[in-house]
């Protein structure tokens, strides 16, 4: 059994709220899509990022410990909200002003947590001590998340997002992941069929009886 009258912490409940924090904001979306669902898409990515780097390219990452990190890699959006890319980087001064916002409010989060569980989280939820190999992997998957989300709203004839899309996939290019053109070429295609065309295993989609 565990220790008796234990301290109650507020971490998990707190960052939970992630759910409610909208990705996109300056953007008309037709799919809207908010931090949760993001950041386990990213999760997902950068999980196989490592074992396609392991497999394929004599990587040696832990892929759990990977996916671990990118769950948590945006749970600070909790206190800062989702800060739109043109903003963050709008200037030098702006993006070393959201930076020092986004420390404290790591600090604030790991200040919720019982002190002896802290320093556990602490290489999850505090981006400078992330590993900087791991830190690249999830950016490679953040990337592709964002190009992802491009080409459903251009799918969905958002033309919202087409200077977006055009961006991000320069960014993807000059990427020097390997694993991340692999992913490109091997699974994103499929991000294109609609569920019929993947349950039939193919881009046409068989005639369905009349209802």
């Amino acid at each position: 059994m565990g220790q008796m009258n234990q301290t109650v912490s507020h971490f998990f409940a707190y960052i939970s709220k992630i759910r409610w924090i909208v990705r996109w904001g300056l953007k008309r979306n037709a799919i809207p899509e908010n931090v949760m669902e993001h950041s386990w898409e990213v999760a997902t990515i950068a999980h196989a990022l490592a074992l396609i780097s392991n497999r394929r390219f004599e990587g040696c990452y832990d892929a759990n410990a990977v996916a671990t990190a990118a769950l948590y890699h945006d749970v600070s959006e909790v206190i800062t909200g989702d800060m739109p890319t043109p903003i963050k980087y709008h200037s030098k001064g702006m993006q070393a002003a959201f930076k020092e916002v986004e420390v404290q409010a790591e600090r604030e989060l790991i200040a919720l947590l019982p002190r002896d569980l802290q320093q556990d989280f602490e290489p999850l939820v505090v981006s400078s001590q992330v590993p900087k190999d791991i830190k690249q992997l999830i950016k490679g998957a953040d990337t592709i998340a964002a190009f992802l989300k491009c080409q459903e709203e251009l799918k969905a004839g958002n033309s919202e997002f087409s200077k977006a899309a055009e961006d991000i996939a320069m960014r993807l290019a000059r990427s020097d992941i390997p694993a991340v053109d692999v992913f490109l070429e091997v699974f994103a295609p499929s991000y294109k069929l609609t569920l019929d065309e993947l349950l039939n295993g193919s881009e046409k989609v068989r005639s369905l009886p009349a209802q």
